[in-house]
């Protein structure tokens, strides 16, 4: 079932991708495909697997001013809200693991205006 889930995930974040426009923040779809590959770390913790580290990557690669990391973070302040059996320590961490800087706190919790 969470198989179904996370490739459900994708399918629609590569809708949402293919209809972004230029010059808009990014969007939800984007962000948590992104971070999809992530579900079983932050879950379970541990070791984040490469390929969630490298769409850690490609996430803060693609946060280019404030609004896009306003967006993401109120799409992973969302995301984070709807798995309850996220690790709130494995979210926070996840960045500084795959070696990145993303600007955005991983946390159902955070206020995203700031």
């Amino acid at each position: 079932m969470k198989r179904f889930a996370v490739i459900l995930l994708v399918v629609v974040a590569m809708v949402q991708l293919f209809m972004a426009k230029p010059g808009d923040a990014i969007s939800c779809g984007q962000v948590e495909s992104q971070i999809s590959q992530c579900l079983t770390y932050l879950s379970q913790g541990g070791t984040p697997s490469q390929p969630c580290c490298n769409g850690v990557k490609n996430l803060s690669q693609s946060l280019q001013n404030t609004q896009d990391r306003q967006a993401a973070c109120n799409c992973l302040k969302s995301a984070a809200s709807r798995y309850s059996n996220l690790k709130p320590d494995a979210a926070s961490q996840l960045p500084s693991k795959c070696g990145v800087t993303i600007g955005v706190p991983i946390s159902a919790t955070v206020d995203c205006s700031k």
